[in-house]
């Protein structure tokens, strides 16, 4: 299954409903508006924490039903969408960096990314380490994710999201915890990795934002 667009129609998380013509419903340029993210371009959602960013996220993954509005890929209601399209949209089409990284925390950084990379059969070995590499993580591929700073934690996210083919990334707060240096050096390898595949990036922010090329920015 591949994904073209993805649209919103008049969407609203429940928990606004009533709140409509109130901050920060009513300051938002997405909540409640008619908007397209087509690939291969890249939108940047700018929010203040409790504006719904990761609830969006979830929307669009489909694990989060709780809204109102519509959410369409190429024109179809996510709604309708059977567990085997789910199946091969999150195989497929979307990569999904969630905020918390949900990482195995007995596991070491190397068996995190590898646990995907055998679902998906998508990078090799020697590419999985040069992109530990490129991080600056390749020392920590045999250390529990437990046991790693939370910025390296989220490196070892960014490359398990890498991990599969995909028409859109969609990333939570994927610096949160990196200074300037380890963004950069993200950013690049996430710019990489998306153009090589015509994809489209749909990244959040709270604060720190990821230093990519180009952006479309958007304020939730």
């Amino acid at each position: 299954m591949k994904i073209k667009e993805i649209s919103l129609e008049h969407t609203l998380p429940l928990v606004f409903a009533g709140s409509e013509n109130e901050p920060p419903v009513n300051r938002s340029e997405v909540w409640l508006k008619d908007l397209t993210f087509s690939r291969p371009d890249y939108y940047l959602i700018e929010a203040e924490s409790g504006t719904g960013k990761s609830s969006l996220c979830a929307y669009i993954y489909g694990s989060r039903l709780d809204y109102n509005g519509r959410i369409l890929f190429d024109g179809r209601d996510i709604r309708e969408l059977t567990i085997d399209d789910w199946c091969r949209v999150r195989t497929n089409a979307i990569a999904y960096l969630p905020q918390e990284m949900r990482l195995f925390p007995e596991l070491t950084a190397l068996e995190n990314i590898t646990i995907k990379n055998r679902l998906t059969g998508y990078k090799s070995h020697s590419e999985i380490t040069r992109m530990l590499e490129q991080l600056e993580i390749a020392d920590k591929a045999s250390t529990p994710a437990a046991r790693l700073s939370v910025g390296q934690q989220q490196r070892v996210a960014i490359i398990r999201s890498l991990c599969q083919p995909f028409d859109f990334l969609l990333i939570d707060e994927p610096v949160s915890h990196l200074d300037e240096r380890n963004n950069a050096t993200v950013a690049a390898l996430i710019d990489s990795e998306a153009t090589a595949r015509g994809a489209g990036i749909i990244a959040t922010s709270v604060g720190n934002k990821i230093k990519l090329p180009r952006f479309s920015t958007l304020a939730l």
